[in-house]
């Protein structure tokens, strides 16, 4: 399972043929000069789009947890976007971040976003919360939506945690709509829980706040056990809550709608072992079974760009030299799978696969 220089591993012969063959006809026909002449580059902004924002205020809105408001720079709107929307800041470090928007669709002049503080974290939400300062600038992109609400006839939202950040426009929206909603808050005590001043203002569904240190840890069976027959339910928190709401609606509503968003990386599922060749690296090493492209990566090039560790968001976005690929993300469009593949989420389709990283 560990890097190793070409003592053990070499690619088979086919591969690196192939690899070197489709390596130089990108050189001379997609990097080179005839390019230019052969096809004329036709870009897409089906990924987002970058600008600059400006930091308009930082809240304390919880124990650990800070909203930061931004403006266009020069007082401008700022892009539209729905419930459910993220954007991606870039930092000044470098590091690159994903946050739900959570402020009001309707405010074209604002966006804000919500960060809790992770003392054993990467590093970004320290530097937004020992670094950035109002009046400092930053780069984000998008927005985008991977988690969008739709129609329904009625809602169950369950938020664990900085999961209500992603839930509030949604119930906010809701409440505006006069669609019957219910909302279940998880957390670990009520000074840990940021917006419930907010929430208390809503008065057209049902707030169920349910901190553990009054009520003990839930069982996250039984709180969709309970769900109203047929009805929208969105989640965003820990997996375990998506697991439970999965398993417990397959078997009592199967009418349910399901929609969920993840904290952490998604579980491979229904993988097999691969090699791995990285060209540009000259490195060779081995993917297990239960392990992502993008982590064996990391355990050789640790300072390997990402970001949403879920496909959408194409921060691992690699080029592909030779082997087939497993594509389990939510971004490429079928003309750019023959040659790229999101190291986050997809794999390789046989024994063997070649990056140009």
């Amino acid at each position: 399972m560990t890097a190793q220089l070409g003592a053990q591993f070499r690619p088979g012969t086919g591969l690196r043929m192939l690899a070197s063959a489709v390596d130089a006809y990108r050189r001379v026909f997609a990097e080179g000069e005839a390019a230019q002449l052969l096809s004329r580059p036709q870009p897409v902004r089906h990924a987002g789009f970058d600008f600059d924002v400006m930091i308009d205020r930082i809240e304390q809105e919880a124990d650990g947890v800070v909203s930061v408001t931004l403006r266009d720079p020069d007082g401008g709107p700022l892009p539209m976007w729905t419930p459910g929307a993220h954007i991606d800041v870039f930092l000044p470090s470098g590091r690159q971040r994903q946050y739900s928007l959570t402020g009001d669709p309707a405010d074209r002049g604002s966006y804000r976003i919500a960060v809790r503080y992770m003392a054993n974290g990467e590093g970004g939400s320290r530097e937004i919360h020992e670094r950035l300062r109002a009046g400092d600038r930053l780069s984000v992109r998008g927005p985008r939506n991977a988690f969008p609400l739709v129609a329904a006839s009625e809602y169950l939202f369950v938020a664990g945690g900085i999961g209500i950040t992603a839930i509030l426009p949604m119930v906010t929206a809701a409440e505006r709509a006069g669609t019957p909603w219910r909302l279940m808050y998880l957390g670990r005590s009520r000074s840990r829980m940021p917006f419930l001043c907010e929430l208390a203002q809503l008065t057209g569904g049902d707030v169920v706040v349910r901190p553990d240190d009054e009520f003990g840890v839930p069982n996250p069976r039984m709180i969709f056990e309970q769900t109203p027959t047929g009805a929208s339910v969105y989640v965003c928190g820990p997996p375990a809550l998506a697991e439970a709401a999965r398993e417990v609606l397959s078997l009592h509503d199967p009418s349910a709608s399901l929609h969920t968003e993840r904290f952490s990386a998604i579980p491979v599922r229904d993988g097999d072992p691969f090699h791995l060749w990285l060209r540009r690296s000259g490195i060779h090493l081995d993917v297990a079974a239960d392990e992502s492209t993008l982590a064996a990566i990391r355990r050789v090039l640790p300072g390997v760009a990402y970001s949403c560790q879920q496909g959408f968001c194409g921060t691992c976005r690699t080029g592909v030299l030779a082997g087939e690929v497993d594509h389990r993300d939510r971004l490429l469009l079928d003309g750019e799978r023959n040659n790229a593949m999101l190291t986050c989420v997809s794999r390789a389709r046989g024994s063997e696969l070649a990056l140009e990283m």
